[in-house]
Formats: structure tokens, C-alpha cells, sequence
């Protein structure tokens, strides 16, 4: 056979193409980690080149003339030194058994196993996902698979093995259809790395909610009574200074991360920037050259655990970015960083760019204004996934700050210049205050004789001084949440002052929109396609306003971190109406309608053209429908506002604080706009616009988290409304409405029901 010496030495017959693993260390744990190194190419089904799989604690452990591969429990532990007192928790929790093995041969010092089947198999789980996207059943074919021999190796601290795995069965779904040759079957490799434990070097460094980064944790039933079970630390890299008490010094080992050597040109200078940026972070913590930015060399493989990797990954769609990492599940260090980058998020930052500007006018076709603000995003995301894989998480709040992480989502900042708009200033570029705050917890080193804890209390006390905003995921990522601060793809301290700014941005761009908008030789259907990011421009900016309806301010906090607690305050009761009334007034016909000029233009897709999600879903047919659009864009913004958490909260802080508006309040606002202070109405977009506004009051009403009070004061409203319509059953369209409303209120049974067109898809923008 051939074979190779290192970590776990890998013995590979042709003749049955067969790979053996020859186990020297039995009951010892090492990291096992599986990953996908060629995927499926669909955003939708989630299977993506370089995706990581699970970190596993494993070890060897033989059963008579089987050997079995046992990942370990690492959720429940006991520190305590008393064997008897580890022995309880290891019995008392569950190890998985993950693979077993017959022993095909042994000496005093080894066993040798074949491991073809477990490299075959589906570890990764992918016929699982294939399913749970309903496209279709699959299981692992070994008839068509094989050993991957070119990076299948053995180095001294771990062995990387890889195999193509065809996956055989019934594609059914659309996205497997779109990016297979055959549905049928599907042709993927799978990757399987052993890696030998890093030593006993790594401190773990304490988790603080206001630290910023993510926290990796354990119960430790070993704590005394009167400490929390948890045992909570941030993830990080392993980094020191060769001279601790050195203002500046180089580390003892630099992180480096390499690039996919693919990425096309004009492109790897902006990641290679972005990325760079993190360098400044580590300088201002006192770090020389800590953090460096390399192509990876030529035949190094980028699923080998020695590489931290920026991957440029291609799918059949936009999609998202991800910064994953190979974490030591028993402390939280993180052995090897991983960042996937979507390829086609750079041509929708310039899709957006050109509508925005419309510059094809006349023989020009310069467009480097936009070419740039795509490639000044990218060096954002570059930095953003990067700081993913170093243990930060989102701060959705840093754009209150003045734009102050790269870990936040960033929508392009436009000025207003006369009647023109400027990209200009469109992405921030370097390290924000906060990400220099968060490198310096996470990286500093303190040296022997400081007291860690306290220099990072300390850290976090004047952060909060500064100023430093600061919301992850939970309380920014679903608009129905309470936080008020913390948004996605926004700008500014003030979310209502900024969604001004950006329906001015938006007036200028769709008046300009036109011939203009596209080059010379595409078709005027493309037009929409340029048309929907910029129609939809405020769609982000209404997320952030709907969050000071039934808002409350708050920070994470601990007990001490500050001499008074700041605790739970309520957005002040104006700003709450203002609020209100920019959800509504966003769902009017003055704020949809589209411009004339513009619908003249838009011709339904040439016969070529492929119809696809990225345009309005209209009601007809293959021609342009502005009204399915503004139906679209007002049951958005009606939603976010009548969201049944939302309601809840609000009819809450009204029975505290009655100077904020109830839900009778609310209702009687929308029903204000759309019906008691519309004319007859004239034409298709107000008549569909009041069947949004009715559709979604009725949608929270019969919504089961719905609470019976603010049920009570949307139904007190609606019997309002019906006597109004009474008054008015001139008007056809009214008399019908009346008929469904007395209907409803008399059996509960709601027949006008209709379901809204869906938006376009909007992130990642």
C-alpha cells in the first residue's frame, strides 16, 4: 500500500481503493472535524464549498476486535481533581458513539482499521439537508464514490482525508434541478481532519455580555453551591507578546489568513484590504505585525486545519457571507478561522449603485463611481466575516456610534448633492472604536503580574463611557423585538431622521431612473431589475422605525458594571407616534406610486430572459404590475407595525404610561390614512392599498400571540370602521367591505381573506 507517516498514519490500497488508518493512541482524545470542500452551489439548499461541519472531542476506545470512535460529552463536566467526582458526570451523561470499526490487524502498539465506509458515508449530513429542503430523497452511493487521494495526507499534528461521495435517489426540488446536471444524482467531496489537541498554553479569558464576542460555555458541576454552574469564556485565537511588558511588541506566533488563490483579481486586492484592516486593531492593543493577510500557497490545501482561510465561494444566487471557525470545544480556542464570501454580492452592491445613479447618459458609460462603492462593500464584508472567525459577534448598534464596527450590517450611505446622488462616502473603511475595544478584551496581553479580570472590567466600564452602543443578533435580528437600538442595515442615531433622508434618496433615484439605468444592449425589461433595490430602498430603515413602536432602551448589563444600573426604559411616548405614522404613511399611495415616465418603459422579459425572484411578484402575467408591487411594499411596513409582540407591548406601556398611544389609537391611524381621510377611491392602487391595511389589522387580530385586551381594541375599531362604510355604500367597493366586516363580526369567520405578494428578496444587500 501507500502509505503516510504523521498524526494518525493513512495507508491507501488501489487495487480495492481502500484507505486504512493505523491507531496508535487508544483513550486518548483528539478534535475530529468534517467539512464539504466541493458543495452543492445553492444559497436555498445551504451546502456551500468550504463549509465546516461539527467540531467533535473524540477518542479511539476497542471493544475485543472491534474499535469504536466515541465522540465525547463536553457540555458537563466537573473540574474537581477527586477521579471519583469526574467518573460520576462521565456516567452520567451520554457519549455518542459516532463510528465503529473492525481491527483488521494489531501489534503492541497499534491497531489498524479501514476507514473507507466512515470516509463514504454521509457524516456531513447531507441527504438530511437535501430533504429538510424538500428536494428530494438521497442517500450515499459507495458505487460512486471514491478516495480523493490528492488531499488525503498525514502532517505530525493532523491527517486530512477526502473522498467524493455521489449522493443517489429522486432530486425533486427546483434548487437541486438548477445547479446539477443530474438531480438524481448529486457528486460532492467530504473532508475528514484528526487533529492532535493543542497543549496546555491557552488561558481561557472570561465571557462578559458586553465583551462582544460569543460566548462558549459548560456546566461544571464541580462549582460550589454559591457559583453559577456555567463556566462562560469567549472564543479567540491564541495570541501573546514576545515582550508582555512592551508597549509594542511583535506575538510569539502571528495569526495569519490566507486567500483563496481564486478569487479574480480587481476583487482580492479590496479582501485582501478588508481583512488587513484587523491589523490596526491588534496595533492599537500594542501588537506589531499580529495579524497578517497571505495568499495561500500554491498545492496547500485550504481544508487543512494549519490554514485560516478566506474562501470565495460561488452559488447559482446571492447569498450570504459566513465567518465560521474550528473551536477546542474543552476551552474555546480557536484553532483555525473560516470565512465563505458569497461572489455574487459585489454585482448586486453595483446593481444597486446604478440605480441609484442612472449614469449611462448620453455616450458615457463610466460607472467607476459604482464599480467602487461594490468594491468598498466587499472590503467591509471582508473584514466583517474575518472578525466572525477571530470570536466577535454582530453590534447592530455601531452604526448609532457613527458607523463604528465592521460588525455590524451596513447599508450604503448616500448624500444628496443638489439633485444628484453621491456613493462617495457609501462604506466606512478601516477599524471602528468598537472593534479596537473588542480586539483589546479578547487579545491584550497582560502579562503575568496583572490582574486579567480587572483590567477587563475595567475595559468594559470605559467602553460604556465612551459611549459604545452595542445589540448582537437576538435583539436586532427579528423587527418584532423590543430592543430600540440595534438594526440591520442602517444608519445614523436617529432611525426616523435617517428614513427621511433615505425616501428623499429614494424620490431623487426613481426620478432619475430611466433609459439611463441600464447600458446600451440590455433589454428595457431589465430596467426592474435595477428598479427593485431602489424602489425598496427604505424597506431596512422601516424595520429600525418599527422598533420605537413599543420600544424599550436597554444595555447588557451586570450587576457592578455600573454605580446605577440603567435597567428598562420606555421610547418617550412622541417619538412612539412619529414612529406609527411613518409605518403608515409608508404604505400610502403617495409614497408607492411609481412614476409614469418609468412603467412606460418597462417591457415584460424577451423570450430569452428567465423570470426570476429578484423582480415583483405580479398578478399580470408576464407584464409589469406596479400595484402587486406597492402591495408588496405596504403589507411589509403594515406588518412590521401590527406585529402581535409589537401590539402586546404597546397595549402594556399604554396601561403604564398613557401619554403613549394604545392599539385603539394605532388602528384608528391606519384606518385614518387609508379609508376616513381618502377620497372616493379613483383608482386600483388606493383601492388595493386599503385592502393591505385591512388585510393586516385582520391578520393580527386573528393572530393566536395576539392578547384578548388588544384583540378587544382592534374589533372596537373595526365595528367603527364598518359604521363608516355604512355611511359611504355608494361606493360599491364599500358595500362590499361592509357585508365581509358585519359578516365577520357577526360568525368570526373572515371571508375577504386574500394573500399578499410576497417582496422580493432583500438581504444580504
Amino acid at each position: 500500500m501507500q502509505k503516510q507517516t504523521g498524526f494518525i498514519p493513512v495507508y491507501y490500497s488501489s487495487e480495492d481503493d481502500k484507505v486504512y488508518l493505523q491507531i496508535e493512541a487508544l483513550d486518548e482524545p483528539l478534535l475530529f472535524q468534517s467539512s464539504l470542500p466541493h458543495g452543492v452551489g445553492s444559497n436555498d439548499i445551504g451546502l456551500d464549498r468550504g463549509q465546516l461541519g461539527a467540531t467533535r472531542l473524540v477518542q479511539f476506545e476497542r471493544y475485543g476486535n472491534k474499535l469504536l470512535l466515541k465522540q465525547l460529552n463536553t457540555e458537563y463536566r466537573a473540574s474537581a481533581d477527586n477521579p471519583a467526582e469526574r467518573a460520576s458526570i462521565d456516567e452520567a451523561f451520554a457519549d455518542s458513539v459516532i463510528a465503529g470499526f473492525t481491527i483488521e490487524a494489531s501489534d503492541d502498539d497499534s491497531v489498524l482499521i479501514d476507514y473507507t465506509s466512515q470516509l463514504l458515508s454521509d457524516i456531513h449530513g447531507v441527504a438530511e439537508r437535501l430533504k429538510g429542503r424538500q428536494q428530494g430523497s438521497f442517500k450515499a452511493d459507495p458505487q460512486r464514490s471514491g478516495v480523493y487521494l490528492p488531499r488525503t495526507k498525514a502532517f505530525p499534528l493532523n491527517t486530512e482525508l477526502e473522498a467524493l461521495v455521489t449522493f443517489g435517489g429522486k432530486g425533486t426540488g427546483a434548487y437541486l434541478r438548477q445547479v446539477t446536471p443530474d438531480a438524481d444524482s448529486v457528486s460532492v467531496h467530504m473532508h475528514h481532519s484528526f487533529i492532535a489537541l493543542p497543549d496546555d498554553g491557552y488561558e481561557p479569558r472570561e465571557f462578559h455580555p458586553f465583551s462582544g464576542y460569543w460566548k462558549h460555555s459548560w456546566q461544571d458541576y464541580s462549582a460550589p453551591i454559591t457559583e453559577p454552574l456555567e463556566q462562560a469564556y469567549i472564543r479567540r485565537h491564541r495570541l501573546a507578546k514576545k515582550d508582555p511588558s512592551a508597549p509594542v511588541s511583535e506575538a510569539v506566533e502571528p495569526i495569519i489568513y490566507y486567500l483563496d488563490p481564486g478569487i479574480p483579481k480587481p476583487v482580492m486586492s479590496a479582501l485582501r484590504d478588508g481583512a488587513s484592516w484587523w491589523d490596526q486593531a491588534f496595533a492599537a492593543a500594542g501588537y506589531k505585525n499580529a495579524f497578517q493577510v497571505k495568499v495561500l500557497p500554491e498545492g496547500a490545501d485550504p481544508m487543512d486545519v494549519r490554514y485560516n482561510v478566506i474562501n470565495w465561494v460561488h452559488r447559482a444566487t446571492r447569498g450570504w457571507s459566513y465567518g465560521s471557525s474550528v473551536v477546542d470545544p474543552r476551552t474555546g480556542e480557536i484553532i483555525k478561522g473560516h470565512v465563505t464570501l458569497g461572489s455574487l454580492r459585489v454585482r448586486q452592491d453595483y446593481l444597486i449603485a446604478l440605480g441609484l445613479t442612472s449614469p449611462f447618459t448620453g455616450d458615457s458609460e463610466a460607472t467607476e463611481e459604482q464599480k467602487e462603492m461594490a468594491l468598498a462593500r466587499i472590503r467591509q464584508l471582508s473584514a466583517h466575516e474575518v472578525g466572525h472567525t477571530l470570536g466577535i459577534a454582530h453590534n447592530f448598534a455601531a452604526s448609532e456610534n457613527g458607523r463604528e464596527s465592521v460588525m455590524d450590517y451596513p447599508h450604503p450611505k448616500i448624500e444628496i448633492k443638489g439633485n444628484q446622488l453621491s456613493l462617495a462616502n457609501a462604506y466606512d473603511s478601516g477599524m471602528g472604536e468598537w472593534d479596537n475595544y473588542v480586539i483589546a478584551y479578547g487579545y491584550q496581553d497582560f502579562g503575568e503580574t496583572s490582574d486579567s479580570a480587572e483590567a477587563l472590567q475595567t475595559m468594559v466600564v470605559e467602553a460604556r463611557e465612551a459611549g459604545l452602543k452595542y445589540k448582537s443578533d437576538a435583539d436586532a435580528r427579528a423587527s418584532r423585538h423590543g430592543s430600540s437600538d440595534g438594526h440591520m442595515w442602517d444608519n445614523g442615531a436617529n432611525p426616523l431622521a435617517e428614513y427621511d433622508h433615505l425616501l428623499k434618496v429614494r424620490d431623487i433615484a426613481l426620478a432619475n431612473m430611466g433609459l439611463n439605468t441600464i447600458p446600451s444592449g440590455n433589454s428595457l425589461s431589465s430596467l426592474e431589475n435595477a428598479l427593485v433595490p431602489v424602489y425598496l430602498l427604505h424597506r431596512y430603515q422601516l424595520e429600525a422605525v418599527a422598533k420605537q413602536v413599543g420600544g424599550v432602551h436597554y444595555f447588557y448589563e451586570n450587576k457592578g458594571d455600573l454605580d446605577k444600573p440603567m435597567g428598562v426604559k420606555l421610547v418617550p411616548s412622541e417619538t412612539q407616534v412619529e414612529a406609527m405614522m411613518r409605518l403608515i404613511d409608508a404604505s400610502s399611495a403617495e409614497v408607492l406610486k411609481m412614476p409614469e415616465r418609468l412603467l412606460s418603459l418597462i417591457t415584460p422579459p424577451t423570450f430569452a430572459e428567465a423570470e426570476t425572484r429578484e423582480q415583483f411578484n405580479g398578478r399580470l402575467g408576464r407584464v409589469f404590475d406596479p400595484i402587486s408591487a406597492a402591495e408588496s411594499a405596504a403589507a411589509f411596513s403594515l406588518e412590521l407595525l401590527l406585529h402581535p409582540e409589537r401590539l402586546n407591548r404597546l397595549a402594556y406601556q399604554h396601561s403604564r404610561q398613557t401619554s403613549i398611544p394604545g392599539v385603539d389609537d394605532l388602528i384608528r391611524k391606519i384606518f385614518s390614512v387609508h379609508f376616513y381621510r381618502q377620497p372616493e377611491p379613483s383608482d386600483n392602487l388606493v383601492a388595493r392599498l386599503q385592502m393591505v391595511a385591512l388585510q393586516s389589522v385582520m391578520g393580527s387580530l386573528q393572530n393566536d400571540a395576539t392578547s384578548p385586551e388588544v384583540k378587544l381594541a382592534i374589533t372596537a375599531e373595526l365595528m367603527t370602521l364598518t359604521e363608516w362604510l355604512e355611511d359611504e355604500d355608494e361606493v360599491p367597493g364599500y358595500r362590499a367591505l361592509e357585508h365581509y366586516l358585519d359578516h365577520y363580526l357577526e360568525t368570526g369567520d373572515w371571508q375577504m381573506d386574500f394573500k399578499v405578494k410576497p417582496l422580493p428578496p432583500g438581504s444580504p444587500i
